[in-house]
């Protein structure tokens, strides 16, 4: 992040522009919406430039700038479009401790723009550092058609009843309030009566949540899905939204981790086989202790939480401490491993089922019917099965497993560093440690990707 983004106070302060042109114009038309004294220069201003002087919305000075006009200011804009000009006013701001913007010179200048969806006072800033401005643009036409108009007015009215809120204690309780307002009775009223009926909801509103007691706490087992924040479902969403603590695992990425409330406490309770880890009573602790202060707690799991989660014990200890909770299913290792190299897990005239097994238990080495699964035709996705992966070949040949099943080996799946591995089980753990592997992986026995098995099978036609 090359630009921080911030909104500075500029009530009352002065914003210096030298120009009078079409680029001028263009700043103008945005900082005339601020409560900034504006001050241009120009010795031949665009009318619109002068009727606005003649309005009082500005003030204008009809000749070039000078060292010393930019004292005291916050802003200063260089909207001469004349490099040289530019460059003598910018300077000429810099000296006078302005922070510059040279229209349409990223590498000049000290801050930039943004596209801005005015909904005062709701701002919504979008800024791509310069690198795509008709991105921006689009990203606001979409929130422009998005956002109602009535939402200014909403948090106008919101902004002068904060503190008669007061009364409500900090925390949940309050941002309920907040949040019923402004989604559910604000709009509402505003659409029966208008802003007078606005005023009214609020205080029957603030009534009914003096008179409310405090939430209990609750526990939503959500899962994050494998890794690619889109793929996050819309009610895994709301609950990260509604969280005060997020008691997430290893395998939840840090995109996936950005969408939970700023305020919400993320606790990383990371569970790595063969290798050091918070232990499951220390998570069960963890959960409960939090939800028995009446917080609303998300645990994140990676995938699908009901998928080699151990989801059942950690249900048992919230059930045993009487908290409610919930489960929100996600996307599962499995199903984004045969997305992502074009297959199904079963196939009409091929397999009639797909096994999910994992590689490891809780004794080391799981145990599983190798007979069936050495069939052919068989197809599994395998968790947790890289560092088993010597055991698991073993234990499919000496079943009478073909040496050429396919095996592919997807890491990070569905995630912008997601690798395959097309190999076979005969090659599979020459070729997992030639492959250095080192992200969370799950292997597809018995599917390589598509394209490899349309070469597979171009192949055998041509032996034909």
């Amino acid at each position: 992040m090359k630009h921080f983004p911030i909104f500075l106070a500029v009530e009352g302060r002065r914003i210096v522009l030298s120009g009078g042109g079409e680029a001028a114009l263009a700043k103008l038309r945005l900082l005339l919406k601020t409560e900034g004294h504006i001050t241009v220069y120009s010795p031949t201003p665009t009318p619109e430039i002068e009727t606005w002087a003649q309005a009082g919305r500005l003030t204008l000075h009809r000749r070039t700038m000078t060292p010393g006009d930019t004292l005291c200011a916050a802003l200063f804009y260089a909207a001469d479009e004349d490099p040289t000009e530019d460059a003598r006013t910018a300077a000429i701001a810099r000296a006078d401790g302005a922070l510059v913007n040279i229209v349409d010179n990223l590498e000049d200048s000290q801050f930039i723009t943004p596209a801005i969806v005015d909904r005062d006072p709701v701002t919504v800033a979008i800024g791509t550092e310069g690198a795509a401005p008709v991105l921006a643009r689009a990203i606001k036409a979409d929130l422009e058609a998005r956002l109602p108009a009535t939402l200014g007015t909403l948090a106008r009215i919101g902004k002068a009843f904060r503190k008669a809120v007061e009364v409500l204690p900090m925390g949940r309780r309050r941002r309920d309030f907040w949040a019923d307002f402004y989604f559910t009775a604000g709009p509402r009223a505003m659409q029966d009566g208008g802003e007078a009926q606005v005023h009214n909801s609020l205080q029957t509103l603030l009534h009914k949540y003096e008179n409310t007691p405090e939430r209990d706490g609750h526990v939503a087992f959500v899962g994050a899905g494998p890794g690619d924040p889109e793929l996050l479902t819309l009610k895994a969403r709301k609950a990260l939204d509604t969280a005060d603590v997020v008691i997430h695992d290893r395998l939840v990425t840090p995109d996936i981790l950005e969408l939970a409330r700023r305020e919400a406490t993320l606790i990383n309770a990371g569970k790595e086989g063969f290798g050091p880890s918070m232990t499951q009573d220390e998570i069960n602790a963890l959960i409960t202790q939090h939800a028995a202060t009446g917080a609303q707690v998300v645990r994140l799991k990676g995938g699908d939480p009901t998928v080699f989660g151990r989801l059942d014990e950690e249900i048992d200890a919230v059930e045993a401490a009487g908290i409610a909770w919930h489960i929100v299913p996600g996307i599962t290792a499995a199903s984004a491993s045969v997305a992502s190299i074009g297959q199904s897990l079963t196939q009409r005239g091929r397999n009639a089922s797909a096994r999910i097994l994992t590689g490891h238990d809780m004794k080391g080495f799981a145990d599983h019917d190798w007979q069936a699964l050495a069939r052919p035709d068989e197809v599994a996705a395998i968790y947790m099965g890289k560092r088993a992966a010597r055991f698991i070949q073993g234990r499919l040949i000496m079943h009478g497993a073909a040496r050429t099943t396919p095996v592919t080996v997807v890491e990070n799946a569905s995630r912008p560093d997601q690798r395959l591995l097309s190999t076979t089980l005969d090659q599979l753990t020459q070729d997992l440690d030639a492959a250095n592997v080192t992200g969370p992986a799950l292997m597809v026995y018995g599917l390589p990707p598509r394209a490899a098995q349309a070469q597979l099978s171009q192949n055998k036609q041509e032996l034909a």
